[in-house]
């Protein structure tokens, strides 16, 4: 028996689909991110699919997983892992026009975290202005890596709009244990091998915004993000 609609338009075969289509980009020997490839090495990047980035249809779905995944990562906080949402399109946004969509995705996440009560991460900012700006989900902060066919940076270019959710924490834990800037390092020479050179964007948490570098876009001074978490003050 059909009870809700999620399982009325469910289709295990895109799912399963969507799944493998980005394990094996991941998997592709010069794909830079060792993070992404250690997450998935160990069984913990998790793939939901999405229909389509321009829509609200699976927000409640999205932010239910994201809830699930704050709350997994503090009964096993060991190894790196991602949540990775692929949207069956649209794909063939420009780099604005993801940027856009993507953003409307995250505003309606945060409302909905908002209207459920949960907390923000008391451990990061909730101005998307301040550098030490992160999302907030089910009282977790996570950082999104944005991915779409037409991006600019080949580490970035995946064949359908994907969000990749990163818990924070599990970056702050690898500070803490040293092990953060081998990684970070390693993870900027297979970039620039890749493209040709540095990404502009990046920086480390704590010296400016994230939230310039989730679309994976290079912006410039007088950029603004679109977000507002309801919990601002």
């Amino acid at each position: 028996m059909i009870n809700t609609t999620e399982e009325l338009f469910a289709d295990p075969e895109k799912d399963r689909r969507s799944a493998q289509e980005l394990r094996e980009w991941i998997a592709e020997p010069d794909f830079p991110c060792v993070g992404a490839k250690s997450a998935l090495a160990r069984g913990s990047l998790k793939v939901v699919r999405g229909r389509s980035l321009d829509s609200a249809w699976d927000d409640l779905k999205i932010h239910r997983e994201l809830m699930e995944w704050a709350s997994e990562y503090e009964r096993d906080p060991s190894g790196l892992r991602s949540l990775a949402v692929v949207f069956d399109g649209p794909d063939d946004l420009d780099e604005a026009e993801f940027e856009t969509l993507m953003w409307d995705r995250i505003q309606s996440l945060a409302d909905k975290d908002h209207w459920l009560g949960q907390p923000y991460d008391h451990r990061v900012s909730d101005d998307p202005k301040d550098p030490h700006f992160s999302l907030s989900f089910g009282g977790a902060a996570f950082f999104v890596v944005g991915l779409h066919p037409h991006s600019s940076r080949p580490a970035r270019r995946f064949k359908h709009p994907a969000l990749v959710f990163n818990l924070h924490e599990q970056f702050e834990r690898l500070r803490e244990e040293g092990r953060y800037e081998r990684m970070r390092e390693k993870i900027l020479e297979r970039d620039k091998d890749l493209a040709g050179d540095v990404n502009p964007m990046l920086a480390r948490h704590g010296d400016e915004s994230e939230a310039r570098q989730y679309s994976g876009r290079e912006v410039g001074d007088d950029w603004e993000c679109p977000f507002h978490d309801p919990r601002s003050s």
